[in-house]
């Protein structure tokens, strides 16, 4: 397994760039999974449902399982929000992992830059952005700037950037990049 993540600010366009890469990925023939940081509640199950029923009445789990799917919930009731390093521990095994979000943790990353923003943007300041890809051109930049809608040269770079899982967890232990 490698992993690579996408970071930038909020509207940027992670999610929409995303949605676009992981089936120029998943034509490749490659097996992709993604972790999501979200920076509020959410929910997967619906009121009235009973796995719903069965976590609001208290259950730390609820797995659901069909014939097309199954999803764990793990209500954290009061513990530490899981670590990045957790999480990419308890995925199947696949080729390459997507992570949308954890700005902020040491793993590799693409940058998605929007000028329309106006945020500054993260690479000066973060050794773990391997790329970027944006909307206006970083003639300073000292790493590949891939223009943001250019599907298939994200799908390079982001290749190129990706790091063996156990790098990455190496990398996560020794806490945040800055």
């Amino acid at each position: 397994m490698r992993v690579i993540g996408l970071a930038g600010w909020s509207g940027a366009g992670k999610t929409t760039l995303l949605a676009r890469l992981i089936p120029a990925l998943v034509a490749r023939g490659l097996r992709v999974a993604t972790v999501k940081h979200a920076h509020h509640a959410f929910d997967l199950d619906q009121p009235g449902k009973d796995s719903h029923l069965h976590r609001v009445a208290g259950a730390s789990e609820v797995i659901v399982s069909s014939e097309t799917r199954w999803a764990q919930i793990h209500e954290n009731r009061g513990e530490a929000e899981a670590s990045l390093a957790a999480l990419l521990g308890r995925l199947s095994p696949c080729d390459l992992v997507l992570v949308e979000g954890y700005k902020r943790e040491r793993h590799p990353k693409l940058e998605v830059f929007r000028a329309a923003n106006g945020r500054a943007p993260l690479h000066p300041d973060d050794p773990e952005i391997v790329a970027i890809a944006s909307d206006t051109p970083f003639p300073q930049a000292r790493i590949p700037v891939v223009p943001l809608d250019d599907v298939a040269a994200v799908t390079q770079v982001v290749l190129a950037g990706a790091a063996p899982l156990a790098e990455v967890l190496e990398r996560l232990r020794h806490g945040p990049a800055h």
